[in-house]
């Protein structure tokens, strides 16, 4: 009985996932994402060198206008400022709020491997 309780479940969730929209269904995606969260580190260069670390971040977002729908040209989280670039928080840094540009800021953002 329990066996096909389960099945029903996941065969409802296929169902539901399956008739969403593209952008409905990277919206449950960003959700659980943001539910489970994540281990985010964000790179910012000058040139070749690599001048602001933070580590920690759980997602990067999308400014949006505050009249209307439309994307701002920046993205801003909250991390914690890695002052020696090491990937890991040491005493005395602490969690921000930064900003980076689209156009002008030099950036990678991915997983701490760590």
């Amino acid at each position: 009985m329990k066996t096909r309780k389960h099945v029903f479940l996941w065969t409802m969730l296929v169902a539901l996932t399956t008739g969403c929209t593209q952008e409905t269904q990277n919206r449950i995606g960003r959700g659980i994402q943001n539910w489970t969260g994540t281990n985010g580190v964000l790179d910012i260069y000058a040139g070749e060198k690599l001048a602001m670390r933070f580590i920690e971040i759980d997602k990067l977002t999308t400014a949006v206008a505050t009249s209307g729908d439309d994307a701002r040209a920046f993205r801003f989280g909250y991390g914690i400022l890695d002052l020696n670039q090491n990937l890991t928080e040491d005493s005395g840094e602490k969690r921000v709020y930064f900003e980076v540009s689209d156009y002008s800021t030099p950036y990678v953002f991915y997983e701490n491997p760590l």
